[in-house]
């Protein structure tokens, strides 16, 4: 039977990925995550504040997502159960991950608001422009973990 993730018990592959809900927010994650990663690295960062860790989470998870994406798309999962599991738990994890790191960046954002320099003025834009859109990617990532989730209990 048919559903809006995709036929129950059935893990797309090749094209088929961009036809099912969970599976067509692999592309807006990396979009929207490649923006946090550019943006954060355009700014001042100092090793010993939060944005180190941002930069590390932005990165492993656009790693990992385009590596997930490639897996399904070329139907390397062999249609199997683990493999439903395995994408609810890292689509969980990142959703974590992004979440922590977002705050983080809220919480930066607000400490450099402060100063009223024009470079850190520059610079102010540009994380909140980074704060917005890594909510937004961990709201994808949460989605695609509950669409996911979805999909594996109908395994």
């Amino acid at each position: 039977m048919a559903t809006n993730t995709g036929q129950m018990g059935y893990l797309p592959r090749g094209g088929a990925i961009f036809c099912t809900i969970p599976d067509i927010l692999y592309l807006p994650e990396l979009v929207f995550g490649g923006l946090v990663l550019s943006l954060v690295a355009s700014t001042f960062i100092n090793p010993h504040n939060p944005q180190a860790y941002v930069i590390s989470v932005a990165i492993f998870c656009f790693i990992m997502t385009f590596f997930w994406l490639l897996v399904f798309a070329c139907g390397s999962h062999q249609n199997r159960s683990s493999w439903a599991s395995a994408d609810v738990a890292y689509h969980g994890f990142a959703a974590l991950l992004y979440l922590s790191a977002s705050v983080l960046l809220a919480f930066i954002t607000i400490l450099f608001s402060k100063v009223s320099t024009e470079d850190f003025l520059k610079n102010y834009k540009l994380d909140i422009a980074a704060v917005v859109f890594s909510f937004f990617t961990t709201l994808l990532y949460v989605i695609h973990t509950v669409f996911s989730a979805i999909r594996w209990k109908s395994f």
